[in-house]
């Protein structure tokens, strides 16, 4: 249904002309698909456009740059002037002008008495539609009209995406669409204010890759910045038009070796000229940019307690010299470099600093009322603490919620926080330098992003949105949806949040419906599989190796994801190619890169300890892994000539600790001499779901470890896999033949026989059943004999005994999921029934979590933020069928995947849910421990926290439980929990990372 969805939204977009994403259309490409339409070109002439010399100049920008746009896409160059009493205009122009500011858009209005009134007084509101008689001479123009400076800038945009230009069009290289014609509708386009008023990005951790890129690009080796800073004003120029492209508005600048007021006098002006709102992070407050600005200029310790007079001087110059601009002043106080303040901090001192912050902002700007001054107070860490310990600010002061740096937010405002003057916001990231380090591409989704940050719109937390971006790229796509979620949230939903993704493509890359349709399934397996557990995070032997085919399973997916992705990005022309690289095929190539060196290494390492002849093509399969992760480094710096080289110099394998390694290096391999043969003979057999290796000794055989019995396969009739293998590998450089004969006529082998040497040093064996039917209810068993015959070497057999378990027969009239091998493995979205209670219901969140998706409770307004008794909520239910509990002891648990969301809310509400088999007492799951203030929770930091692993494993015994046809109910206790997976261990469930794949379904 979903993915008919996404086609029909793009195919609407092909019919209509828009190569805009998410916008209203009212721009077409010829004349005949709508009623009434206007020139912009036609027959290569382009109508003016005309301006007021009174508007802002940020809107003169805008302007310009909308002209060129038009260039672009149609190749017609209109003309551009300002508009005076004397002038004389003809022809059919586009006026372009602010209300209120322009006297001629005040001109325009009274000419025609088009009604402003919807957008009159309005944040960055705009409306643009045909007029009649607007000047003199002039029959019709089409007017584009905002309530204040944005507005109009945010208009001018809108039509310029709308018409084929893409935000991205230098940072990324999209072209321009080309079309020979152009027009709009006559009733146009307009938009009321914004989700969220303030929607910004932060630069932030910009060493080495973008910092090194912006002093290549922007400087001639020098800079005038005291830091040698590259962050000039040629670099924040272009950033500028990016942001308001998106329609982002507010700014947090690079900060780590920078100040954005001193690195550049022109930084500041210009930022208020193009019509961005300046800030400064979480750890700057009241517009310095500390602490490189205190060590320049400050005088003293960074210590409240014995250096106030000091710290409010360096505050107030810093104030006195944003006075001009707009901005949104961080206020409060953290310790040097983004860390807590001193064991000495307390309330009192604290609430002291923002009232002296308060008196400097008065003092400042006079007869300005503090609270019409925007000021943010970042609730990050163990400031958070602070405010839960009882601290206050004034009403008027923002209140700025963080995530916890992995893209769960902490805390969003209780139903008594929510009538504050100031409002709340959120920060959130895409990126993340300290403790657990993640900074690779793809690895936030924007569906796990719409879950979070909608939920933030449901709590109405916005006034203030910003988005850690690290180096902007490789972070396109992440950062214009959250902007445009922040512009205009009643637009995507749970059921359309991915069509996102496919009219994004369609602008992009100028392809077809069905292509933005794959596109939407590489992107959103790319950000899976990464999301899984971040790529820095990941180790040689997160996936396992042995169990549920999961370490293959993942390499095969992402090689299915790579010619996906290479596919398309061949069939492209050359002037697509590059955008395409940047944003999809290289995220894709390293992505996969990574995975395979690591998954690599680990069966390597696996390989030498069963003493296996292929170790040592896996330890040089994994060094051309290693080198050609830096291969596709160098393929993105030399692309279009080296326009963005540095752009990925951040190091990323071999972390030891959270600060980022100083070069790459290559998790530790394994060879064995190729020369020598292994003491226990020619021939390696090892069955699958062991470490273990025959003939000779190995620890993973037996618990003795030595004179272990003959290695076993089980293979269970409702097996996801159908089928179990045995490996037959060369144990040194003897060649030789080998044959697999059963001493039962019911088993299948799929190579009977074989042969293995130095080149070819591995072949896997299946072994199925040929026909369940024949076989009796229980346990089969055959013997395989695996016989090697070497010239050089004696005959050498082991045997391999292969079990095939035939449970009781199901009843004819069951439907739901069946045990195997031990186990039901349910993913949460395929439920049996879906039963809501008052308007309240589970949905699926496609495209999230570790394995398919997740499924919350929608909606999670404040007309639906309720709480529900256990087992009386919204619910789901899976019928399964069981053949066993664990050790014949009745009991079975089952293990429910949560993602690892905060409560986010009143303490006596934490986030649950409820457990229910059969209709038995209903089990209440608080499956998040409640931090200390500004803190986090036991099981959640750590290189196996549930934050580190993307999901908190919720378990749930059950006893008295016999063979047979099941019901598990799950019910929403509270709204926000997100569940992934479900797992039933009836006595077979092994290790693994992602949990056993989903279970045969009986429909």
């Amino acid at each position: 249904m979903l993915r008919a969805l996404i086609l029909a939204t793009v195919a609407c977009a092909l019919l209509t002309g828009v190569d805009a994403v998410g916008q209203a259309s009212c721009v077409a490409f010829d004349s005949s698909g709508a009623s009434s339409t206007f020139p912009v070109v036609t027959k290569n002439k382009a109508s003016p456009i005309l301006t007021g010399s009174d508007d802002w100049p940020g809107v003169h920008l805008a302007a310009a740059n909308f002209a060129a746009d038009i260039q672009r896409v149609t190749g017609a160059k209109t003309s551009l002037s300002n508009f005076t009493a004397s002038a004389h205009a003809s022809g059919t122009p586009i006026i372009v002008g602010t209300l209120g500011k322009s006297s001629l858009i005040s001109q325009v209005v009274n000419a025609t008495q088009l009604d402003v009134s919807g957008i009159q007084g309005k944040w960055e509101s705009f409306i643009a539609k045909e007029v009649a008689n607007p000047l003199p001479g002039v029959s019709k123009a089409y007017v584009i009209i905002g309530a204040d400076k944005r507005g109009t800038i945010f208009a001018l945009y809108d039509h310029s995406e709308q018409f084929g230009v893409s935000p991205w069009y230098w940072w990324a290289d999209v072209p321009a669409a080309k079309h020979s014609e152009l027009y709009v509708t006559s009733s146009g386009c307009s938009h009321g204010s914004p989700t969220v008023k303030y929607r910004g990005i932060f630069i932030n951790d910009e060493q080495p890759a973008l910092q090194n890129w912006a002093m290549e690009k922007f400087t001639n080796g020098t800079t005038g910045s005291p830091l040698n800073s590259p962050f000039n004003h040629f670099f924040y120029t272009n950033l500028f038009e990016l942001m308001l492209r998106m329609k982002a508005n507010y700014l947090w600048p690079a900060m780590w070796g920078s100040a954005f007021a001193v690195d550049d006098v022109q930084n500041q002006y210009l930022a208020d000229l193009y019509g961005i709102v300046m800030g400064t992070s979480h750890q700057e407050p009241m517009m310095r940019s500390t602490p490189n600005e205190f060590n320049l200029y400050g005088s003293g310790k960074w210590d409240y307690t014995t250096n106030a007079d000091n710290i409010k001087d360096y505050w107030l110059k810093g104030t006195q010299r944003a006075k001009n601009f707009e901005s949104v002043y961080t206020v409060g106080m953290r310790g040097f470099g983004d860390l807590p303040m001193s064991e000495e901090t307390n309330i009192q001192l604290l609430e002291q600093v923002i009232a002296d912050q308060t008196d400097i902002l008065k003092s400042v700007y006079g007869d300005q009322a503090a609270e019409e001054i925007p000021q943010i107070w970042a609730l990050y860490k163990e400031v958070e603490g602070y405010y839960d310990a009882g601290m206050t600010v004034p009403d008027y002061v923002t209140l700025l919620w963080s995530d916890d740096n992995w893209g769960n937010i902490r805390r969003l405002p209780l139903e008594s926080e929510r009538g504050r003057s100031g409002g709340a916001g959120v920060y959130y990231h895409v990126d993340y330098v300290r403790l657990l380090t993640w900074e690779l591409q793809g690895l936030v989704s924007n569906t796990c992003i719409y879950e979070q940050m909608s939920l933030a719109v449901d709590r109405d937390a916005t006034r203030l949105w910003i988005l850690n971006v690290g180096d902007l790229k490789p972070y396109e796509r992440e950062t214009e949806f959250f902007i445009n979620l922040g512009w205009n949230a009643t637009r995507w939903t749970v059921d359309n949040v991915e069509s996102y993704v496919a009219s994004w493509a369609q602008r992009e890359f100028g392809v077809s419906a069905s292509v933005a349709d794959t596109v939407v399934d590489i992107v959103g397996n790319l950000t899976r599989y990464n999301s899984r557990r971040k790529p820095e995070l990941l180790n040689t032997t997160t996936y396992s190796l042995i169990n549920y085919r999961e370490a293959e399973t993942v390499l095969a997916d992402w090689d299915t994801l790579k010619a996906a992705s290479t596919k398309i990005y061949n069939s492209l022309s050359s002037s697509y190619k590059p955008a395409f690289f940047q944003l999809v095929q290289h995220p894709v190539l390293a992505s996969a890169n990574v995975a395979n060196l690591l998954v690599t290494v680990g069966l390597n390492n696996l390989r030498a300890s069963q003493a296996r002849l292929s170790t040592n093509d896996l330890a040089d399969k994994a060094v051309e892994y290693f080198e050609g992760d830096f291969d596709l480094e160098t393929q993105y710096h030399q692309l279009l000539d080296g326009k963005w080289d540095h752009m990925m110099d951040q190091t990323h394998l071999g972390y030891y600790y959270w600060q980022q390694p100083m070069t790459n290096s290559m998790p530790a391999v394994n060879r064995v001499q190729a020369k020598k043969q292994a003491l226990a003979g020619v021939m390696r057999i090892v069955p699958e779901g062991t470490n273990g290796a025959w003939p000779g000794d190995n620890p993973y055989q037996c618990a003795q470890g030595y004179n272990c019995p003959p290695p076993t396969v089980t293979l269970d009739s409702y097996s996801p896999f159908g089928n179990g293998y045995v490996d037959v590998g060369a144990g040194g450089p003897a060649p030789f033949t080998f044959t697999a004969t059963s001493s039962a006529s019911w088993v299948s082998i799929s190579t009977p026989q074989g042969s293995i040497s130095p080149s070819n040093p591995e072949q896997r064996v299946y072994l199925s059943v040929k026909d369940w039917n024949a076989l009796a209810v229980g346990t089969n068993t055959a013997t395989i004999t695996f016989k090697a015959t070497s010239a050089k070497y004696s005959p050498l057999s082991v045997v391999v005994t292969f079990n095939a378990n035939k449970p009781a027969d199901i009843p004819g009239d069951f439907k739901g999921f069946v045990e195997g091998s031990g186990v039901i493995s349910i993913e949460a979205a395929h439920a049996t029934r879906n039963n809501a209670v008052n308007g309240v219901a589970w949905k699926e969140i496609p495209g999230y979590g570790r394995t398919v998706s997740g499924v919350t409770t929608f909606p999670r307004d404040e007309a639906h933020d309720v709480s529900f008794s256990a087992g009386t909520g919204p619910s789901l239910e899976y019928d399964f069928y069981s053949f066993n509990t664990i050790s014949n002891s009745g009991n079975v648990t089952a293990t429910i995947y949560v993602s690892p969301s905060w409560n986010a809310g009143e303490d006596s509400r934490p986030l649950a849910f409820a457990v229910q088999l059969d209709g038995g007492a209903a089990q209440t799951k608080q499956f998040f421990p409640n931090p200390a203030p500004g803190g986090v929770p036991g099981g959640w930091d750590g290189n196996d926290g549930f934050v580190a692993n993307s999901i908190i494993s919720v378990t749930a015994p059950f006893t008295g439980i016999s063979a047979g046809k099941h019901t598990l109910k799950i019910s929403a206790i509270e709204p926000a929990v997100v569940i992934q997976k479900i797992v039933i261990n009836t006595g077979g469930l092994l290790p693994s990372y992602l949990g056993p794949p989903q279970s045969v379904l009986i429909k």
